[in-house]
């Protein structure tokens, strides 16, 4: 028969082995699901493209029959309209944060008001949304693509800021 510390040191050795395994396995879920995240974005993007490619063709088709004084002047930055598409234009100089589709523009106003770096949690109940899992992933997947569109900056990983050289640089001619 063992004696009672063999048995601790038998069981320790078990539990140390089951915490690796675990931790190997977590750590490749995690390789995987930054995988799975990427080819997700990849496509929402492709998505975009596509439809305001085709957007822009089909307008190339039809002539507006719109007399010369009612035309938009050339250096406004009209919003995107669409059913079921999400644009988050890239950010340039001059680009408004009106152009953006209501929550991403609701998200950019709240960082904007935040004393300093908001979470995707914070953001959630500011937009009148549940706090549960799934809209606060949500929401830092619209943060994510403020931050890869350069309206947002992610110094810290989940801290999200109003990007350096964008919208929150001169807001009194931004917002």
């Amino acid at each position: 028969m063992a004696s009672l510390p063999e048995e601790l040191q038998v069981r320790e050795a078990a539990a140390r082995q089951r915490v690796e395994d675990l931790q190997a396995e977590a750590a490749e879920l995690a390789l995987r699901l930054e995988t799975a995240r990427k080819d997700l974005s990849r496509l929402e993007i492709t998505r975009e493209t596509v439809t305001q490619v085709l957007a822009e063709l089909s307008a190339a088709e039809v002539e507006p029959d719109v007399p010369a004084g009612d035309m938009p002047e050339a250096n406004e930055t009209s919003v995107p309209h669409g059913v079921g598409v999400m644009m988050v234009p890239p950010w340039r100089e001059g680009l408004v944060v009106a152009v953006l589709p209501d929550v991403y523009r609701d998200i950019v106003e709240i960082i904007a008001d935040a004393p300093g770096p908001v979470q995707a949690k914070q953001i959630v109940p500011r937009i009148g949304l549940p706090t549960t899992t799934g809209k606060i992933e949500g929401t830092r997947g619209k943060l994510k693509r403020l931050v890869e569109r350069g309206w947002l900056d992610e110094d810290t990983p989940g801290q999200f800021t109003l990007a350096r050289q964008g919208p929150g640089r001169d807001r009194g001619n931004s917002w």
